[in-house]
């Protein structure tokens, strides 16, 4: 079998020098990933975020007019050109996840719990887990519908969806209603703030710490160390009670079982002293 070097140099030539320089900003991406790894000022902190994303998508940028250039042209270049741009939107997803998630990490950072007065910082990583939840998963489910147009079988399903677009909307709606119950919720849940993250609430009869507030449910930490995981619907739906909305202090009822001799001109006299104190 005869080869035509003429015919195969027009495709090797445009997709090896895009292979090479794509490799090549790869490798230079992944090294200054490694390079910047532990460190913990801003700026290393933003390049680590888009470097990663940035070297995966550099070798499918330079072969798109790589492939463009070459002989190749009707089904596999169309096919080609598919799967390179599929790529790219899932580079795209992957470095606007990764922005929101190092956002959050930054205002978590800024705003620590491990205060004294932790009231404001607990109101501010509530929100800032909650919200930052909800915004990647709307990044990936609308990534994900820009991936399923690209192919024409999708866009035609979705067009005859569209055609019965009353007895499906009825039907999505109904199986969907769990999934948006919890993401109405975990807005509801951000905005108004029932509760925040640590706060001491009775939940179900059982005395707990809130400890994570994710994009579906909340995992309060009961006093024996079980972990209840409540639905964030639930703290929108029943009532429940939540010792520290505004702060700590408490009133309450202190009662004492005593002897009849016990003191109690002593003991009264010493709860002066405490009160006072």
């Amino acid at each position: 079998m005869r080869v035509d070097w003429q015919e195969a140099a027009a495709y090797l030539w445009p997709i090896g020098i895009a292979l090479a320089i794509g490799i090549t900003g790869w490798w230079l991406l992944m090294l200054l990933t490694r390079r910047l790894k532990g460190r913990d000022y801003r700026r290393a902190r933003i390049a680590r975020v888009i470097s990663r994303p940035l070297a995966f998508a550099l070798p499918m940028l330079v072969l798109i007019p790589a492939l463009e250039a070459t002989p190749l042209d009707g089904r596999w270049l169309d096919q080609s050109l598919r799967l390179l741009h599929i790529g790219l939107t899932a580079c795209v997803i992957w470095l606007l996840v990764r922005a929101v998630a190092a956002g959050e990490q930054a205002i978590l950072r800024d705003n620590p719990m491990e205060v004294a007065d932790n009231l404001e910082a607990r109101r501010i990583q509530t929100q800032t887990r909650v919200l930052s939840r909800v915004l990647m998963g709307a990044i990936i489910l609308v990534g994900a519908s820009m991936v399923l147009l690209t192919f024409p079988m999708v866009r035609q399903i979705g067009t005859a969806l569209l055609a019965s677009a009353g007895i499906i909307g009825l039907v999505a709606g109904i199986a969907a209603k769990p999934v948006f119950g919890n993401l109405i919720a975990g807005l509801q849940i951000a905005l108004t703030q029932p509760i925040r993250l640590d706060d001491v609430v009775i939940v179900e009869g059982e005395w707990g710490r809130v400890e994570e507030i994710g994009s579906s449910y909340v995992v309060v930490r009961i006093w024996d160390e079980r972990r209840m995981v409540v639905p964030l619907t639930w703290f929108i739906e029943n009532p429940f009670q939540n010792w520290t909305r505004r702060s700590a202090d408490l009133l309450g009822t202190a009662f004492l079982w005593l002897d009849y001799r016990a003191p109690i001109v002593a003991i009264r006299a010493e709860l002066e002293r405490i009160c006072k104190g």
